[in-house]
C-alpha cells in the first residue's frame, strides 16, 4: 500500500480483525466492502484517494475475509447481522464513536443494518451495490457467477492473490448457499424493515449497468429510507468506486462534507 496507511489488528468478539487506517481528519470514515472482499481488493482507491486532511478512514475486513483470518469463513444465518455487530464493535473498540459508511455490495447492507441498530454512531451513509432483500432474479444473476474460472481476469485475479484458487472457490459456494437460505428459509428478508430505522443523511449510488443487481433494489431503499439521495450513474457496473475512483470519490467526500 503507499505511504500514509497503517495496518493493525484488534480482537472484536474472538476474532483477531485486521483494519487499515489513512488520514487524520474529524471526519473519521468506516469502508464496508463486498462479498469476500477486503481493504485490499475493495478499496485501494479511497484508501489512498480520500482526503486525508478532512477524513480519518478506516478500512475493515471482515472476519474470515481477507487478513481476518484465521478463523476461516462461515456463514451461519443472518451472517450480516453478525458483520455489523463486529463492525460496530471494531470502531468502539478503536476509539471511534461517530463516524459516516461507505459500503459496497455485501457491505452496503452491512451499513444499512449499522446504520438501523446502531444510530447514535452513524453521522452519514453511502450505499451502492447492495439490496436489501433477495428474489428469484436476483439468485439466477448470482448462480451464474458459482463457477469463478469464467470471471473476469480482472475481478478474479486480486481474489486468487489473496485466497488461492481452491479456497476462492470454496468460500464463493458457501456465500451463494447463505445467500440462497435467506431467499427460501426468510422470505427473501435480509434488512427489509430495519430501512424504516434509518435516520443519518444517506446517499444511495447505483451503476445503471450493474449486472449483479437491478434497478428495483436501490429504488426500493431509496423510497424506504426517508430523505435519502439516489444518483444513478449511467456508465456504472458493479464496481463503480473502482472504475472511476477519482469522480466517486469526489462524489462521496462533496456529500460527506455537506
Amino acid at each position: 500500500m503507499c505511504s500514509g496507511i497503517t495496518q493493525h489488528r484488534q480482537e472484536v468478539n474472538g476474532v483477531n480483525i485486521f483494519y487499515e487506517k489513512a488520514g487524520s481528519g474529524s471526519h473519521t470514515l468506516l469502508l464496508l466492502p463486498g462479498a469476500i472482499g477486503s481493504t485490499r481488493t475493495d478499496f485501494s482507491p479511497q484508501l489512498q484517494g480520500l482526503n486525508r486532511e478532512k477524513f480519518t478512514v478506516i478500512a475493515w475486513d471482515p472476519r474470515g475475509y481477507g487478513q481476518s483470518r484465521p478463523p476461516n469463513r462461515d456463514y451461519p444465518p443472518k451472517f450480516f447481522d453478525r458483520d455489523a455487530k463486529d463492525a460496530a464493535d471494531l470502531m468502539k473498540a478503536i476509539g471511534f464513536n461517530k463516524y459516516s459508511l461507505l459500503g459496497w455490495s455485501d457491505g452496503a447492507i452491512t451499513a444499512l443494518l449499522i446504520a438501523a441498530r446502531f444510530p447514535t454512531v452513524v453521522n452519514k451513509m453511502v450505499v451502492w451495490g447492495g439490496n436489501a432483500y433477495i428474489t428469484e432474479t436476483d439468485l439466477k444473476l448470482f448462480e451464474a457467477t458459482r463457477d469463478i474460472s469464467r470471471w473476469s481476469e480482472r475481478m478474479r485475479a486480486p481474489m486468487v492473490a489473496m485466497y488461492g484458487e481452491e479456497h476462492f472457490q470454496h468460500i464463493w459456494n458457501i456465500w451463494l448457499d447463505a445467500i440462497i437460505w435467506y431467499y427460501e428459509e426468510n422470505d427473501g428478508d435480509i434488512c427489509t424493515k430495519e430501512l424504516d430505522n434509518i435516520t443519518c443523511p444517506t446517499l444511495i449510488v447505483h451503476g445503471q449497468k450493474d449486472a449483479m443487481v437491478p434497478q428495483f433494489h436501490p429504488d426500493f431503499i431509496h423510497e424506504k429510507i426517508k430523505g435519502s439521495r439516489l444518483i444513478n450513474w449511467p456508465d456504472g457496473k458493479h464496481n463503480i468506486h473502482l472504475r472511476f475512483a477519482e469522480k466517486f470519490n469526489k462524489l462521496a467526500e462533496d456529500f460527506l462534507s455537506e
